[in-house]
């Protein structure tokens, strides 16, 4: 009962703290807003009512032909092809006579005995409906793109670099209109991609793996400075030792040998930066538990034969837990930064796989382009930013000093 009245009490003064609990909202509606980012960004429909049949996209894979088409492969739902199958369109005949040059490709007019022949010969029709219009309905998400589809045309005029607002051309004959026409709210990247989709997915993704390597990180620290300060002795020497060994090689160096021989993925990443990641916390943890093992509560338990790991998980690393909850917001932090620096240096997640990082390094190659690099170095500030906040208002709550 005290320990929930201590918690309560120190949650009260994190909310007192307005910057930082302030800065915890906002933080946690931003990242709750990019979880369903599928729902948000994606070039698949919400749904789409074909003949008062519902279809739902965006869970279930279908194929042209459950539309009435000819292929077994699933459609893309923004091309003219869809469009003309949903309308009851048929495609234009292809004529032979287009392929026709000086002789080269020739067919043998002899083995068609009637006119009919011919007419099929010269006009082979790409596809055909015949059931008509449909009586049709779509629901896009309110971006209708993902983060690695390049459309083939736009209303604009240009699909890679499309700005969001209106722009001259290189030799400043004509007026490219903005790209919002066509839904890109950011405008495109380099490749002809949505901003906004990447900014979004790759915010998602940083989020995920800067909490991921947070809690993964502060386990096998408290793992190991909790068995290092609990023994102490030769255990903590040899543990000091190897900790210094460790620590000593550059993980930029590891990631760069590794990536030599091994695919880049968002799973090596993880794997590589958890091999330094809990040499901090383990640390904060090594000291506390110097220095609760040597307390009375301590040496009752082992008096009444309790086991060293249930001392260690029951007795001491509740008491031990003041600097892992301060500093996990900055954990938070340094892992966010390590996949946006990597990513930056073309070290990290591979090709098209949504990353700040990435869409930094555009912004910096393509510097007329202010509508990649200005809204996603918004978007890092402001959340590296609120991290910290946050941080600073968890260890102002947990400090005992302040708190006497």
């Amino acid at each position: 009962m005290h320990l929930k009245k201590d918690l309560k009490t120190k949650l009260q003064i994190f909310r007192r703290d307005r910057r930082a609990f302030y800065s915890f909202l906002f933080i946690s509606a931003l990242f709750l807003f990019t979880l369903p980012a599928e729902l948000i960004c994606n070039i698949r429909p919400l749904l789409i009512v074909v003949d008062d049949r519902p279809y739902f996209p965006i869970l279930f894979s279908y194929s042209e032909k459950d539309f009435g088409g000819t292929l077994l492969s699933e459609p893309d739902y923004k091309s003219d092809r869809f469009r003309r199958l949903l309308s009851g369109e048929t495609s234009a005949p292809v004529s032979l006579g287009e392929f026709e040059d000086d002789g080269d490709f020739d067919l043998g007019l002899g083995d068609f005995d009637d006119e009919e022949d011919l007419t099929m010969q010269n006009k082979i029709p790409v596809q055909q409906n015949s059931s008509g219009p449909k009586d049709n309905w779509i629901l896009w998400p309110p971006v209708p793109y993902d983060y690695k589809y390049i459309p083939t045309h736009s209303q604009s005029g240009r699909v890679v670099l499309a700005a969001p607002y209106e722009s001259r051309s290189a030799d400043g004959s004509k007026i490219i209109p903005s790209s919002i026409g066509d839904k890109h709210y950011l405008g495109t990247d380099d490749r002809g991609r949505d901003v906004l989709a990447r900014l979004i997915y790759g915010f998602r993704i940083s989020m995920f793996f800067g909490i991921s390597l947070a809690v993964f990180g502060t386990l096998i620290g408290c793992l190991i400075g909790g068995v290092q300060g609990f023994f102490g002795g030769l255990v903590d020497l040899l543990g000091q030792r190897l900790t210094e060994i460790w620590g000593s090689i550059p993980r930029l160096y590891i990631l760069i040998i590794l990536s030599s021989f091994l695919v880049p993925s968002v799973l090596l990443l993880f794997v590589i930066l958890n091999l330094t990641a809990w040499m901090g916390i383990a640390a904060y943890i090594r000291a506390e538990f110097l220095k609760i093992r040597n307390l009375e509560f301590v040496k009752a338990a082992k008096s009444m034969g309790v086991s060293n790991f249930k001392i260690m998980r029951r007795h001491i690393l509740p008491n031990a837990l003041t600097p892992v909850i301060t500093f996990f917001p900055f954990e938070v932090t340094a892992g966010i930064l390590a996949l946006v620096s990597l990513d930056y240096l073309n070290l990290g997640v591979p090709s098209p796989a949504p990353s700040m990082g990435e869409l930094l390094a555009q912004g910096k190659n393509n510097l007329h382009a202010l509508w990649i690099l200005l809204p996603t170095f918004t978007v890092l500030t402001v959340a590296l930013t609120g991290l910290t906040f946050i941080g600073e208002g968890v260890r102002n709550a947990f400090d005992p000093k302040r708190n006497a």
